[in-house]
């Protein structure tokens, strides 16, 4: 048994946008009903969603039983140790919040990756967790780092300040733009798509392809989806379960009672 090719990361190096969904629900059966919906990606948020090891397993686990889809997860916080046990749980992708440096960036590559004998590795600890299938993958400790793709979270003015030591990262495929902490960062809070927001936004794709480097972002705007797209986003996150969920019920809701439906929900947070 060879470890599973990470076709999320295959994409990016392929350069081939990536369409994905939000989870924050911590459940599994809403996470499997939203992995028949055909998107290319679903994330289980640990930082701002009431997730566990145990609610990412099972939500990974559920996930992967629908054809299709690739699983990746947001860490709480920039922690080796939970790199450690996301990637142990078998999560092949990871998103870190907060990242403002080369040095952080860095940092997460090693924790992510096993050591090797040629000196090119890093400082993952050693299991035959569920990553390795419980030790079945014979080779997983040579094959494994190849297969992890490492995303960090530029968020705020520091981090678009060291954007590009971010990138020249080795070991970093990806860079996602965080807008709602970014907007608060930049001194306009919860204002996502003010227009210095969004100029700083379309700089940093710029620079982030310049290196190199996939682009990520998440917004629930189709007009400006379409628009980060253009400007060559590779993994983009276009709805969140909750918000959809709270959205339509909502809108249910107040057709039947007459009332004018309500506000789209912001997502402000993710």
């Amino acid at each position: 048994m060879q470890t599973p090719t990470n076709l999320f990361k295959q994409s990016l190096l392929a350069r081939q946008a990536q369409i994905g969904l939000w989870l924050g629900l911590a459940n599994p059966l809403s996470a499997e009903l939203c992995a028949w919906a055909g998107f290319d990606w679903l994330l289980i948020d640990g930082e701002h969603a009431p997730n566990t090891l145990p609610s990412i397993l099972a939500q990974a686990q559920a996930i992967a039983s629908v054809p299709g889809n690739q699983v990746l997860a947001r860490l709480p916080v920039g922690d080796p140790v939970l790199v450690k046990q996301y990637l142990d749980l078998g999560v092949q992708s990871l998103l870190i919040p907060m990242v403002e440096s080369g040095v952080q960036a860095h940092a997460m590559v090693q924790a992510a990756r096993y050591p090797q004998a040629d000196g090119q590795g890093g400082v993952r600890g050693m299991a035959g967790a569920r990553g390795s299938r419980w030790g079945h993958i014979a080779n997983y400790a040579q094959e494994a780092n190849a297969q992890v793709c490492v995303l960090v979270q530029v968020e705020t003015a520091l981090g678009l300040e060291n954007l590009e030591a971010i990138c020249a990262t080795p070991g970093i495929d990806g860079i996602f733009i965080g807008p709602a902490d970014l907007s608060a960062s930049l001194g306009f809070p919860g204002q996502t798509e003010h227009p210095q927001v969004l100029a700083q936004i379309e700089d940093a794709i710029a620079r982030i392809l310049r290196a190199g480097k996939a682009p990520g972002i998440l917004t629930t705007n189709e007009t400006l989806a379409q628009r980060y797209l253009d400007l060559g986003v590779l993994f983009i996150c276009v709805g969140l379960d909750t918000n959809l969920l709270m959205q339509h019920t909502r809108a249910l809701a107040a057709r039947f009672k007459g009332q004018t439906a309500p506000h789209k929900p912001s997502g402000m947070g993710y």
